[in-house]
């Protein structure tokens, strides 16, 4: 049975309200050989009283000021020892307790293991699948016509995971999944949702920023003229989606 050390890793700053809900639902996962990391921004508002509650059940923890997400998010990958990462960030959480036990049991050996996403409201209600489904097959040319693969849905092998760009403030993720995989030569979509959600993230928040790290991201590995025409694309993908939900909902 193939049973590699998973690397979960959760960044958190100042949520106390959320990360309750991502943590448990890590330590609730059936599979057992999980090193569990918690990176914590030096929150004050109530979060890290809520970690302590469970910091005998978390592999590593650390708390202290950092220089943005990707920051956090590289402190957390430097402390990782597992075959395989994750990153499970507060508000987020696993599909079910059985997802990682899923995941791994879909084929041996992948260097990255994906699925689909359900984005969830503040309460918890769902909004179901994520716009961008996730393709059958993916590859590092996946990502041309948006994320169709959520940061929480991908398992990387750790010898694969390079730190972060950081010099992205809020899209950093798109081009550290194009960067892995470049490199992957097995892919496995477990045909599963893994992963939920909380919409309205801080790239929603100041989206115009994330749109232009977006594009930027694009054309350094796509090119200018293909990134171009790729969002005539998008953006006439992104209208017939509005389009036809307004219908629906209609």
């Amino acid at each position: 049975m193939f049973n590699p050390k998973l690397s979960v890793i959760t960044i958190v700053y100042n949520n106390a309200q959320d990360i309750e809900r991502t943590m448990l639902s890590v330590l609730g996962q059936t599979y057992t050989n999980i090193e569990y990391i918690i990176v914590d921004g030096l929150s004050n508002d109530g979060t890290l009283q809520v970690i302590e509650k469970y910091k005998d059940r978390v592999s590593k923890f650390i708390s202290e000021k950092d220089n943005g997400i990707y920051d956090a998010m590289n402190k957390g990958l430097a402390l990782a020892t597992g075959d395989y990462v994750v990153f499970m960030n507060s508000a987020d959480e696993f599909y079910d307790a059985q997802t990682v036990t899923a995941v791994f049991a879909a084929a041996a050996d992948a260097d990255i293991y994906y699925g689909e996403t359900e984005m969830i409201t503040v309460n918890g209600e769902s909004l179901g699948q994520r716009r961008h489904r996730a393709p059958k097959q993916f590859t590092w040319r996946g990502f041309k016509y948006g994320m169709s693969i959520s940061h929480q849905a991908i398992y990387v092998r750790r010898a694969l995971a390079e730190p972060y760009d950081r010099q992205y403030q809020l899209s950093g993720d798109i081009e550290w999944i194009i960067r892995t995989a470049k490199k992957a030569k097995k892919i496995v979509n477990v045909n599963r949702y893994v992963a939920k959600y909380l919409v309205g993230g801080m790239s929603k928040k100041r989206h115009r920023q994330s749109l232009r790290e977006r594009f930027n991201i694009m054309q350094r590995y796509y090119g200018l003229v293909p990134t171009v025409l790729n969002h005539f694309v998008i953006a006439f993908n992104l209208g017939w989606y509005w389009l036809k939900n307004k219908r629906t909902n209609d």
